[in-house]
């Protein structure tokens, strides 16, 4: 072929090479090829001339290719809610589980005066919790900072401090035992040689009644009748603890929680009941010099506790929320703000039948 000459025959002029070439600079998808001899020669005479400029064309590099800027966006805040959770889990919940009342400082002396009430808000299956003032699972306990006590130091008051508030989670937030479950983790921080609680736990789970209710300790809900609204409990107390007899490191605990519950029929009208139940323990690590115990377990010195919307029926293990016509039965009941904190728990272990009325819940 001819230096102008196509592959059909045709001849190709230089100002169409010229046409072509700069065509293939303006608007090329890929990278360009090793130009052919021609097209050499022609863009040499091209820079030779005046005001011809294909410097473009020599330096010519790839197109980046667009960032995709969401994805980063989305990177970086998944991050700042990884920290989040790391630092405050608790914060983070409570910002999945609905609009809920301003988080309240932390509880570390027994409350003066009630929490502030907000206009009263129905509960509602996406908002379980509007207008109830407490925190998330266990971030609504405030633990103290530990110092030696008795026969224990500091790092061993820690650890002990530490179970008091596993067994609140295992008794009062464990999923499996909320449902009804037996609470084998919450029994195994007991001291297996406090003859009147082990006791108690032969019979209550079996025969209960108002002696022996598992419901004194544990609470529990029957799973035929009442289904838990969510993943989440609230709650909202604090552990205090002291030296107690014979050297005993003392460990007081009072809790607030609250379940948000609705009837377990099929084809319900989505009514939430909260069930609020304020629970006071008062636990002894006991030194094993002088008191019969198991390494890494507590006596359980005393045990109270309030509850409204729970039932007022004879003891059967369990709560028993009252729904629709049913809570018309604890109107008669006498009326308690159960998130009143700053007196006394005022039901024990001989407790009578009295229902308390919840004035907000």
């Amino acid at each position: 072929m001819g230096a102008g000459t196509e592959p059909d025959g045709s001849s190709r002029s230089d100002e169409e090479w010229e046409r072509f070439l700069r065509e293939s600079v303006a608007g090329a998808a890929d990278a360009p090829k090793e130009p052919s001899a021609r097209a050499r020669d022609v863009a040499k005479r091209l820079r030779a001339e005046p005001g011809r400029d294909l410097e473009g064309w020599r330096s010519y590099t790839p197109a980046r290719p667009k960032r995709r800027t969401g994805w980063y966006v989305v990177g970086l805040l998944a991050s700042l809610v990884l920290l989040v959770v790391a630092l405050a889990p608790g914060r983070i919940v409570d910002l999945f589980a609905g609009a809920d009342s301003p988080p309240l400082a932390a509880e570390t002396a027994r409350p003066t005066q009630l929490p502030p009430a907000e206009a009263a808000q129905r509960p509602t299956v996406d908002e379980p919790f509007r207008g109830s003032p407490a925190a998330s699972g266990v971030a609504g306990i405030t633990v103290p900072k530990a110092g030696a006590v008795g026969w224990m130091s500091a790092a061993e008051v820690e650890r002990a401090l530490a179970r008091s508030r596993d067994f609140l989670v295992a008794s009062g937030l464990d999923r499996g035992v909320l449902r009804g479950e037996r609470p084998e983790k919450a029994i195994a921080l007991i001291n297996p040689h406090q003859k009147d609680v082990q006791d108690l736990l032969k019979t209550a789970f079996r025969t209960p009644s108002e002696k022996n209710d598992p419901l004194l300790l544990f609470s529990r809900f029957q799973p035929s009748r009442t289904h838990l609204v969510g993943d989440v409990v609230k709650t909202r107390g604090r552990l205090t603890y002291r030296e107690g007899e014979r050297g005993a490191l003392q460990v007081t605990a009072d809790v607030t929680f609250v379940y948000p519950v609705t009837r377990a029929e099929a084809g319900g009208d989505d009514e939430i009941v909260r069930t609020i139940v304020r629970r006071e323990l008062v636990l002894s690590w006991d030194d094993p010099d002088k008191v019969i115990t198991e390494p890494g377990t507590f006596s359980i010195i005393s045990y109270k506790y309030d509850m409204t919307n729970g039932g007022c029926g004879a003891p059967t293990g369990y709560f028993t929320p009252p729904f629709g016509t049913d809570r018309r039965a604890d109107e008669a009941g006498t009326e308690v703000d159960p998130y009143d904190r700053s007196a006394p728990v005022g039901r024990g272990e001989s407790s009578g039948d009295e229902c308390g009325r919840a004035t907000r819940s």
